[in-house]
């Protein structure tokens, strides 16, 4: 579904590395590693073994590994089928394949406003 949207992914967080803070990102931002922080970025991807404690403001987000932080996205937010996403949920469309995994509220936001705002900076829901 999303697929299009990340074919060219400008920043790319490896299997093996850490990342402690705020990321921002103009384009896609691909997370094969861990991210402790909040996350901004037009596109984001959390691979199979990606990991992300911290919220995340984006226009779409696809989640194949695991995402603990509460989301707001101005266009999708998709849980693949080993996905897991444990926090508040604020998008137009929300799509979980079978055995994706979502705990926490949903809230269903219309069109393409900028929702770009998240908490206060380095405050984290603690999802």
């Amino acid at each position: 579904m999303l697929n299009k949207k990340y074919d060219k992914v400008e920043t790319v967080i490896g299997e093996n590395s850490v990342i402690t803070g705020e990321i921002e990102v103009k384009g896609t931002v691909r997370i094969d590693g861990t991210v402790k922080g909040n996350i901004r970025s037009d596109w984001v991807m959390v691979g199979p073994k990606g990991k992300v404690i911290g919220d995340i403001s984006a226009t779409g987000l696809a989640v194949a590994g695991s995402v603990e932080g509460n989301v707001i996205a101005s266009n999708s937010v998709e849980i693949k089928s080993k996905g897991q996403l444990r926090g508040d949920i604020t998008s137009p469309k929300l799509v979980i394949i079978e055995g994706g995994v979502f705990e926490g509220h949903s809230r269903m936001q219309k069109g393409e406003e900028k929702v770009l705002e998240l908490q206060g900076k380095g405050e984290s829901s603690g999802h």
